[in-house]
């Protein structure tokens, strides 16, 4: 009994500690993070935005001809300055010349059976007045007569078009303007309406930019009014031109999610492709928070900060309503108080309930401060 006993006790032993040396280890503690923040206050927001922008013509086309081919030569190359009615490319025109012969041909027989029978018809119109022939032959002749003549004015219609399908080898342009791309080289075999060349026309020149949703309305707003813009040219620092806004995309572009913007400058001065600057004034709104990009985060689908508890040097998420962007900023509409205290950096490392600590700048040494120089 004695021995069985001390072999259990044995057994009982090895198995708490094989049950001790498999236990996951204690979890360290949750470190206590460095972060920075910032005294939430009503401020104000509006004023002046400034965006990229491109100088465009108001009407750029997508020249092509209007038959298939084989491109055999092209006259203009990228920034050539064009003229109404000038050779902008050729197609090859052995197909449309012998489609063209091919018309006349049928023409001119279609001519000569019409003419004869024409002249048949006036024969047996004679012989009926003399009692040769019945009533019946010569409506017969008349029919014929009737679709000869049809057959001529078709052929003579076909041949007019096959005409104008030899005239169309040539790509002429039909306004003045600029090269302002290429998209088809000798050689190319074209289908009809392709692309050749982009055309950008002479006349009033449009400033594009893109816009963030935010500002869809205020713009939509300012549609046709004089002078709702400014815009300057990066290459002419000292001058604001005014512009209107004459359309706003109705949807955001898929890639970028902005809305493009073209704005009416007239007949200003601009060289297509220049780079300007648009200045849009919006009223300045009062008693808004302000805070920087950094400080919100995305939370249950939603905007959110993280709100700093200074007696416990806790934080904790706290869902807002953002209005927008105001430069590197960004706007809060609600769920915020002023004195409340906001993390701004150090956001992605927080969970809820963690204790923190405020971020302390390192003091720079004259020794860091010389091999940094290094």
């Amino acid at each position: 009994m004695k021995r069985s006993s001390h072999s259990a006790f044995g057994a009982l032993s090895a198995a708490i500690w094989l049950l001790a040396a498999c236990s996951p280890p204690p979890q360290p503690p949750e470190p206590v993070r460095a972060v920075r923040t910032v005294v939430v206050a009503a401020g104000e927001a509006g004023g002046q935005h400034d965006y990229a922008a491109e100088v465009r013509a108001r009407t750029e086309s997508r020249l092509g001809f209007r038959v298939p081919g084989k491109v055999a030569s092209r006259s203009v190359n990228l920034g050539d300055t064009v003229k109404p009615g000038q050779v902008l490319a050729r197609l090859d025109p052995s197909d449309l010349r012998l489609a063209l012969e091919a018309a006349q041909s049928a023409l001119a027989a279609a001519q000569a059976n019409y003419e004869f029978s024409a002249a048949e018809l006036k024969r047996f119109r004679e012989l009926k007045e003399q009692g040769f022939i019945s009533g019946w032959e010569l409506e017969r002749r008349e029919t014929a007569n009737a679709a000869a003549k049809a057959q001529f004015e078709q052929a003579k219609v076909q041949a007019s078009t096959q005409g104008n399908q030899a005239r169309y080898a040539n790509l002429v342009a039909d306004a003045p303007g600029v090269i302002t791309g290429v998209e088809a080289e000798p050689g190319a075999v074209v289908a009809a309406g392709s692309p050749v060349v982009r055309l950008a026309q002479d006349g009033p020149r449009d400033v594009v930019f893109s816009l963030p949703e935010d500002r869809v309305a205020l713009l939509r707003a300012m549609v046709g009014k004089p002078a709702a813009l400014k815009v300057q040219l990066w290459s002419d620092r000292q001058t604001w031109l005014p512009a209107s806004v004459r359309e706003v995309a109705a949807s955001a572009d898929p890639t970028t999610r902005t809305f493009l913007v073209k704005a009416d400058v007239g007949r200003a001065a601009f060289k297509l492709g220049q780079t300007a600057t648009v200045r849009i004034e919006s009223p300045r709104v009062a008693g808004v928070v302000r805070l920087p990009l950094s400080a919100v985060v995305e939370r249950e689908g939603g905007p959110a900060v993280w709100l700093l508890d200074t007696a416990s040097m806790t934080v904790k998420t706290v869902p807002v309503r953002v209005a927008g962007a105001d430069g590197n900023e960004v706007v809060i509409a609600d769920g915020l108080s002023p004195g409340q205290r906001v993390v701004t950096a150090g956001t992605h490392v927080l969970t809820q309930g963690q204790k923190v600590r405020p971020y302390v700048e390192p003091k720079v040494t004259a020794a860091t401060a010389e091999l940094a120089t290094r």
